[in-house]
Order: structure tokens, then sequence, then C-alpha cells
């Protein structure tokens, strides 16, 4: 549990950590696979979300989930990506983030993932929160907290309180 003072000056700042979907490059599932590795190769993200025409978000796809279909037993070759899918190859087990203000299920995801894909409850595509906004935050608590808080070394906070109780007895 992330302690409240914590939580409260975090919340203080006034930017948003979502990135909104239509800021963010994604492709369609039914995409083949050349034409995302254009796109990847072009924003040079190393992974992209995946919608269907809907734009419910249906998992993620990767370049060296691209790559590891073009090696074959000759070399490489890039025949196969023209006709095979983006759904074929994507990764479909994907923690997704149904609450912004739920702080803690962000860090503990961003800890592994670089970004987190943000839905609704139909598994709509809203944006991404990324480790670099969680680090914005990260950033604004580190030069705002003692402007709120009196940090105090937790032996002290416990030698004080028991002054103050054999005062009051």
């Amino acid at each position: 549990m992330i302690d409240k003072p914590i939580e409260a000056v975090m919340r203080e700042s006034k930017r948003d950590i979502l990135i909104p979907a239509d800021l963010v490059a994604t492709v369609n599932e039914e995409n083949n696979l050349q034409h995302v590795f254009l796109v990847l190769t072009k924003i040079k993200y190393a992974k992209i979300p995946v919608l269907d025409n809907d734009s419910h978000f249906k998992g993620l796809v990767s370049l060296p989930m691209i790559t590891e279909k073009m090696l074959g037993n000759t070399g490489i070759t890039s025949r196969c990506l023209d006709t095979m899918k983006v759904k074929e190859i994507m990764q479909t087990e994907v923690p997704t983030i149904y609450e912004r203000d739920n702080l803690e299920a962000i860090l503990r995801y961003l800890i592994d993932e670089n970004f987190l894909p943000y839905v609704d409850h139909e598994n709509h595509f809203k944006g991404i929160i990324t480790r670099r906004e969680i680090f914005k935050e990260v950033n604004f608590l580190a030069h705002n907290f003692s402007k709120h808080y009196i940090a105090l070394p937790a032996y002290l906070e416990k030698k004080l309180n028991q002054e103050t109780k054999s005062k009051s007895m």
C-alpha cells in the first residue's frame, strides 16, 4: 500500500499520466506483418498496441515477434510477412489498467512493462500509461513533498509518540 502522504502529493500534480489513444501508434489485428514491420521501424518503438475494427484492445506486437517469424532454416526471409496477420503472433496476455486512479497497480505493473494499455470496462482502448509519465510524477513528488509534509525518521516518530503518551499520563 502506498503511504497516504506520498499518494496525496503525487495526485496534486496537474499533469495527466495518460497518453490518449489518438496520440498512440497502434495497428489492427488484421494487418499483415509487412505493414506492422514498417510501422514499428518508422516510429522506433519496440512494441505497440493491437486493436480490432471497433477499437477494442486485443494485445501487443513487437519487432522481435516479427523477426522471429522471419528466421528460417536457410537464413532470414521476409516472404511470410505479406501473408501472416498480426493476430497470429501478437501477445494477448497483457496487463491492462481500468482505473487511472489505481496508482498502486500502475506502479506494480510498470516494474516489468514500459507502458500499460488503459481500457474501459468494455475493453475499448483509451490510451497508455508509460513509465516515463510515472517518472515525471515521481520527479514532481521528489521536488514537492517537503512543501506539504515533514518527514521524520521512524525511530524519532516513535520516540516522540512515547514522550507524548508519558506526559499525558
